[in-house]
């Protein structure tokens, strides 16, 4: 880790978002001045990640795991330990967190100038760019067994397979796109609009001791039609979260998730997934059927079947245009929240796909 000797505490980044659980320690990598897509300068730009295993003597076992919109390294733990797919007895797991989610480069804790609603738009190909710096860089790994992630991880799955076509022998993206379809950005502009409307926002300016409470709020309740499907409500699966009442599930899971974020980070994070687009890689044109047809690496694309964000028939539609993909849909009700880890059903599914997938 670039001038630091081991683990740091999450507190020296931003102790708002954080517990102090020894789970939640990580490093640090700085990528020094990085030039964005936008073609605004990140200065003293930097990636908290962590590492699980140990990387072997030739470097080829490492995997790359990036996080999700408003997602923490810990919070990918549930697919990783021994006896499952990702073993870190096996594999050096690299988790890395995305631009804008508290811990890498955010809103909430870049200095000024760029603090804040000064921030930068963060594309998807920048956080992949950075986290192949971190591996090339800081590990000198050339190659990867595998790239995976959920949501906006399976997003910037997609983008490593597109970037960096002959660097990974497989990938497993899982409830998310290669694209962000039109219907998905609909529900994003709500998001927005939901965190931007309270007064207390103040255009991204508000003091991080009296954060827009209501806006977040308000996110939680578009978020939360959304999230799980509909007959996960219309069945009451929120009881088997401990929950007693719906009123009690928007409040106690969808309010609680949300008041744990700060609204610039989401924003950021927001604006990423809107534009998210392999097509947008240089030499693709914008299209997104030249990109995906350039992917090398042997892929497992897993919708969930009741996703409202990535429904199956969008990644039918990508995993069509690629060369060695198959689709593979999670099945039950759970929704967007099949690939959150948190049911036992579906870790087992994915883990079981996974093993497939690497043993091959």
């Amino acid at each position: 880790m670039d001038g630091m000797d081991g683990p740091v505490s999450p507190v020296s980044l931003d102790p708002k978002l954080m517990s102090q659980s020894d789970r939640e320690f990580y490093e640090i990598y700085d990528l020094g001045d990085f030039k964005l897509t936008c073609g605004i300068t990140l200065r003293n730009a930097k990636l908290a990640y962590k590492a699980w295993g140990t990387v072997n003597e030739d470097k080829s076992n490492a995997i790359v795991y990036p996080t999700w919109y408003s997602g923490r390294h810990w919070e990918n733990d549930w697919l990783i330990g021994p006896g499952m797919a990702l073993d870190p007895q096996k594999y050096f797991i690299l988790v890395i967190n995305m631009f804008g989610n508290g811990l890498s480069s955010s809103p909430s804790n870049t200095p000024p100038p760029f603090d804040r609603a000064r921030f930068p738009q963060i594309a998807v190909l920048d956080n992949v760019r950075a986290q192949h710096q971190l591996v090339t860089e800081k590990f000198g790994i050339e190659t990867l067994v595998c790239v995976l992630g959920w949501s906006m991880g399976a997003g910037q799955t997609f983008q490593w397979a597109v970037s960096y076509p002959d660097m990974m022998k497989c990938i497993l993206p899982f409830c998310g796109s290669a694209r962000t379809a039109e219907h998905n950005k609909v529900f994003l502009e709500g998001v927005k609009a939901a965190l931007t409307a309270d007064a207390k926002f103040q255009g991204g300016w508000y003091s991080p001791d009296n954060p827009p409470v209501t806006g977040l709020r308000a996110a939680a309740r578009v978020y939360a039609g959304w999230g799980f499907s509909q007959p996960f409500y219309w069945h009451e699966k929120w009881r088997e979260l401990g929950y007693t009442s719906l009123e009690d599930f928007l409040v106690g899971f969808w309010e609680g998730f949300f008041l744990q974020r700060d609204p610039n980070n989401l924003l950021t994070m927001l604006s990423t997934w809107t534009n998210g687009n392999v097509g947008n890689t240089p030499g693709f044109d914008g299209s997104l059927e030249k990109a995906l047809a350039s992917i090398k690496a042997k892929a497992i694309v897993m919708p969930a079947e009741i996703d409202l964000y990535f429904p199956v028939a969008d990644e039918d539609y990508e995993v069509n245009h690629m060369k060695n993909a198959e689709l593979r849909v999670i099945p039950g009700i759970w929704g967007h929240f099949a690939g959150g880890g948190l049911w036992d059903e579906d870790t087992k599914f994915i883990d079981d796909t996974l093993r497939e997938l690497l043993s091959t």
